[in-house]
């Protein structure tokens, strides 16, 4: 059961072993995207149709009619990746060995929707992801297996994303057999060192240039490749939406906000504490660019403000 990229990267694992027998996939229904809101499927319906596997799409989970389609496969365990909605506990209780989940943080911490950005956010050194067996709470089953990695520097949240997604697929598919078996036992979370997940809201994005550089250049890399950390520049009655893709911190000072130097090399902007340099803009509506293809069409001199 999944719906985005990560899942499918569970869902290539597991035919990969011949122990293993896929008889079933639920994702979401398919949603309409674009300017012509075309029905467009998840990237798991995309690969379980390549794959010849049957497909399930219930608008709600709880639905009693798609309960006993899953009671009439009979499956000995579900998988949960990023599927989207919360399993009810008749499903929970539906296999043999019940359901797990790949959840992309070292649970206790980040429970929720977006662990992936939120450890960028919070400047993180290392992540990883956690199989656990589900229960009624919200990621808060008890503990199968983990694996650690670092966050890089370089790391953007889609960055990130794929490794994790790579690191939850080869862990999971090294974790079933030997949970079926009885040589793992799962192991409560501790009740230390929780912490929260919310889903990343389209305002996260905008930037404060009262905090620190390094707060501004985690909400840069956090929020990649939505929504995307974005601010305002003052020209004419309308100010412009800039979004920033990619940034770095440099030891410089002014008032937040206020540009300090703009040239091909990039555009240096104060923060309460040291300052960015942008590397990677769009305006609304444009295409990403870098400084000196920006500074081609946009003059920027010393002491205007972003907001």
């Amino acid at each position: 059961m999944g719906t985005p990229e990560l899942a499918r990267e569970s869902l290539q694992a597991l035919p990969r072993r011949e122990d293993f027998h896929v008889v079933a996939v639920v994702t979401q229904p398919d949603r309409p995207k674009g300017r012509d809101l075309k029905l467009i499927p998840s990237p798991v319906k995309e690969l379980a149709l390549r794959s010849n596997l049957p497909v399930f799409q219930p608008e709600r989970a709880r639905n009693p009619e798609f309960i006993e389609q899953l009671r009439q496969l009979k499956p000995d365990l579900i998988v949960v990746a990023a599927f989207g909605q919360i399993l009810p506990q008749a499903i929970l209780d539906l296999p043999q060995f019940g359901c797990i989940n790949v959840h992309t943080s070292l649970l206790p911490k980040y429970r929720g929707a977006a662990p992936i950005q939120w450890a960028i956010l919070n400047d993180e050194y290392e992540t990883g992801v956690t199989i656990m067996k589900m229960d009624a709470g919200m990621d808060t089953g008890a503990i199968l297996s983990q694996e650690k990695t670092l966050i890089h520097e370089s790391d953007n949240a889609q960055t990130l994303h794929d490794r994790l997604a790579t690191i939850g697929a080869e862990l999971l598919v090294r974790t079933i057999p030997d949970y079926v078996s009885g040589k793992i036992l799962p192991r409560p979370q501790p009740a230390e060192g929780v912490s929260h997940a919310p889903k990343i809201k389209k305002q996260d994005g905008q930037i404060d240039w009262t905090q620190p550089a390094r707060a501004i250049s985690n909400r840069v890399r956090g929020l990649v490749p939505w929504p995307g950390a974005y601010t305002h520049l003052p020209t004419g009655p309308k100010p412009y939406l800039l979004k920033i893709w990619e940034a770095e911190t440099v030891a410089k000072s002014g008032s937040p906000g206020e540009i300090l130097s703009a040239d091909k090399s990039g555009i240096v902007v104060a923060c309460s504490e040291d300052a960015i340099r942008i590397l990677l803009l769009q305006l609304e509506g444009g295409k990403r660019l870098s400084p000196q293809q920006f500074l081609t069409g946009h003059v920027l001199v010393p002491a205007q403000s972003l907001t």
